[in-house]
């Protein structure tokens, strides 16, 4: 199973769902959607313009968005 996480580097809540992540010991492969264009677009494809990081896709579906009812909005175009 491959698991992504996409973040961006100021959000608590991004921070919180690595945090999570790595305690329950689940391997995953982290994008900042802030450094990384093709990362972004991948996002936005799966969430939607209107997604909160941190984001959570495995096996390229959607998971969540946000993190217990908290996240960061990523626009289309960044910071």
């Amino acid at each position: 199973m491959a698991l992504e996480l996409y973040v961006t580097r100021g959000c608590a809540s991004c921070a919180e769902l690595r945090e999570q992540l790595l305690w329950d010991g689940r391997a995953f492969v982290e994008y900042d959607v802030e450094d990384d264009a093709a990362a972004r677009a991948r996002l936005l494809a799966l969430a939607g313009e209107h997604a909160l990081v941190p984001v959570l896709v495995e096996d390229g579906a959607l998971v969540s968005s946000g993190w217990q009812g908290r996240g960061c909005y990523v626009g289309r175009s960044a910071r």
